[in-house]
């Protein structure tokens, strides 16, 4: 089939190259002249594994290119929009500007033969609202959310656990299902629905996702309090059947481009429809989420004497996930600015979001390993627990620090190995013996 993918992100990239990998003749659009260029030279502007490969393949195939002119889309039987829908700077709420912006883009070239399919994480009513706008052109809508894991994206797009279709007809559907042929005769589950429960089905699945993190973070701080280990109490949750273990690791909190502000653009759209007290609790797991962050700085200016003045902070992580370059909204360097704003000298180290986080937090310092960060420093912050930083040998990085003390914010060291290598071990939620 021939498809338009409207706006070259995250989600539009990985979308793009995917959709070429499964056969289909893609085009991608976006108004940033320089992503088009990097994307049509085969390179991925941001880090995401796997991506690199197939969008290579799709290029190198003829099946796929990028364009910053909306009409080289002209043809196209199905455009999906993927653009990004951030926190409006004056409210909670879900900035549609991108949205409207694309969807301003296609309509002189969408016609009776067009599916207008939105991927974006939207508030409930946006589907409909665009079903009004492009009316007149006799293009229809169709709303199939996204569920990309940023460092798992591909494997989300091709082998999803589910797809869902937000439609108002049956030929529509039919579209989607021979977009998606290869995925559904893989066995991929797909739900039929309208567009207000497609809509939904997104924001209440970060929203729950959200929840969870969250309650297991106010029971670390019940287990700071009594004694408790938290580690221990999640795994014994985990194994309950009716509550699972993903998402049950205590630690510094949630972050990125979505989660947070998906809540927020939630509670925001559900005081607009008049059930906001539906939605009253996401403002407490909002907060929980942010206290992590106060509660980690405090634990470390305790750890150094009760004073970050004059004191180097070594941090390793300033994405807001391992396996990812995303630093917006990221729990690590808010932490490590805070620390600084405290007095302390802060070198932050990440094997891969060091270009995004000088970029947005230019005070504080860099190194190019994770040794060269803690040298000197009175205490090591692990904020966000990439691979490289639990397999690291802590007698090595030993040597380099003025205090061999660690706060293993995401609970995700060795404990045992650490302090075994004469290290003083704190975590969230655990015992400081």
């Amino acid at each position: 089939m021939r498809l338009s993918v409207v706006g070259t992100g995250y989600l539009g990239a990985t979308h793009a190259a995917c959709m070429a990998e499964l056969g289909h003749d893609v085009i991608g659009l976006d108004t940033d002249p320089a992503k088009v260029a990097a994307l049509s030279q085969g390179r991925v502007p941001f880090w995401e594994p796997g991506l690199d490969a197939v969008l290579q393949r799709g290029l190198a195939s003829g099946r796929l290119r990028f364009t910053t002119n909306a009409a080289d889309a002209s043809g196209a039987e199905v455009h999906f929009l993927c653009v990004g829908t951030p926190q409006r700077p004056d409210s909670p709420a879900a900035d549609l500007a991108q949205v409207n912006g694309a969807v301003d883009a296609l309509l002189p070239i969408l016609d009776s033969a067009s599916l207008l399919v939105g991927k974006s994480t939207v508030p409930v009513g946006t589907a409909a609202d665009i079903e009004e706008r492009v009316l007149a052109t006799g293009a229809r809508v169709a709303w199939n959310p996204e569920f990309l894991r940023e460092g798992h994206a591909v494997e989300d797009t091709l082998r999803p656990d589910r797809l869902v279709f937000g439609v108002r007809r049956a030929s529509d559907e039919a579209i989607l299902r021979e977009v998606y042929a290869q995925l559904l005769d893989a066995g991929t589950p797909v739900l039929v629905t309208d567009f207000a429960t497609a809509e939904l089905v997104k924001v209440s699945a970060n929203a729950f996702l959200a929840t969870k993190i969250s309650f297991i973070n106010a029971m670390a701080e019940v287990c700071e309090a009594t004694g408790g280990d938290i580690v221990t109490l999640s795994k014994a949750l985990g194994m309950d059947p009716r509550i699972g273990s993903q998402f049950l690791r205590a630690g510094l909190g949630f972050g990125g481009g979505c989660l947070p502000k998906d809540i927020r653009a939630f509670m925001a759209r559900a005081g607009e429809l008049g059930v906001d007290e539906a939605l009253m609790f996401l403002r407490d797991i909002d907060d929980i989420n942010i206290r992590r962050r106060q509660h980690t700085v405090d634990l470390a200016i305790a750890s150094i004497g009760g004073s970050a003045e004059g004191r180097t902070v070594a941090v390793w992580g300033a994405a807001f996930k391992p396996d990812s370059d995303d630093v917006r909204d990221s729990p690590a360097l808010h932490v490590a600015q805070l620390l600084r704003d405290a007095g302390a000298r802060v070198v932050v180290h990440d094997p891969r979001a060091m270009d995004n986080a000088r970029s947005l937090f230019p005070g504080l310092e860099y190194a190019n390993t994770p040794e060269e960060a803690a040298e000197g420093a009175d205490v090591l912050l692990l904020l966000t627990e990439w691979r490289d930083y639990i397999d690291f040998d802590p007698a090595v990085v030993q040597q380099r620090m003025r205090q061999a003390t660690v706060i293993d914010a995401r609970n995700a060291l060795d404990v045992d190995r650490w302090r075994a290598a004469g290290w003083t071990y704190r975590a969230l939620g655990r015992p400081t013996a």
